[in-house]
């Protein structure tokens, strides 16, 4: 009778390796910013070698795309998580607003996404990212709140977006939370009265 074997697989054994390096160089990049942070310090707090890091990743670069990609999964996440889909399309954006603002606060994630990515990874990869982790959502929000087709959506979500990434911003470096989300409340009960006329 053949034993069954407790050994993890290799392939068990490489995911977890990727997963704490990037772990590991979240919490690095996140305080000390992709410039300050080298590899030598991530394989030492990581606790693996500079060739298992290689293996993973082609350089720091690619590291902290998949730390990025990460983050703003999370962020996809906890918007999902907290939105309510019985309702309405104003209260589910309203929803969806507080939520982004409430996961951007988590320390570090506003310097990954909002200023070291965008400078790393340049913004036509942030924007790829956004589209892949969730940003679609905020143009399916609008789309329901709009019913007009002819409403420019991809660039109203755009400027919505913006809006969003501003006030996050804002909000980590002090300002109080609560007018931000009045303000964004104001911006979409504007659009849907505005629907209402036409």
């Amino acid at each position: 009778m053949q034993e069954k074997s407790t050994r993890r697989s290799n392939k068990a054994r490489s995911e977890e390796m990727r997963a704490r390096l990037i772990t590991v160089s979240r919490k690095l990049f996140a305080q000390k910013g992709f410039a300050e942070t080298g590899t030598p310090e991530i394989v030492k707090a990581a606790q693996v070698t500079r060739g298992a890091l290689y293996h993973h990743f082609a350089d720091k670069t690619d590291l902290f795309r998949a730390v990025v990609l990460a983050e703003a999964n999370d962020v996809a996440n906890d918007i999902a998580l907290h939105s309510n889909a019985n309702s309405n399309a104003a209260e589910a954006l309203r929803e969806g607003a507080k939520s982004y603002f409430k996961s951007m606060q988590k320390p570090g994630r506003v310097r990954l996404l909002l200023l070291d990515g965008p400078a790393v990874l340049g913004q036509k990869e942030m924007v790829s990212i956004d589209a892949t982790t969730g940003g679609n959502a905020l143009k399916e929000g609008l789309s329901a709140l709009l019913s007009d087709n002819a409403a420019p959506l991809a660039a109203l979500a755009e400027i919505i977006s913006a809006a969003f990434d501003r006030a996050a911003l804002a909000i980590a470096n002090g300002a109080n939370e609560t007018p931000y989300f009045d303000a964004i409340s104001l911006v979409l009960e504007g659009l849907a009265v505005g629907q209402k006329r036409r």
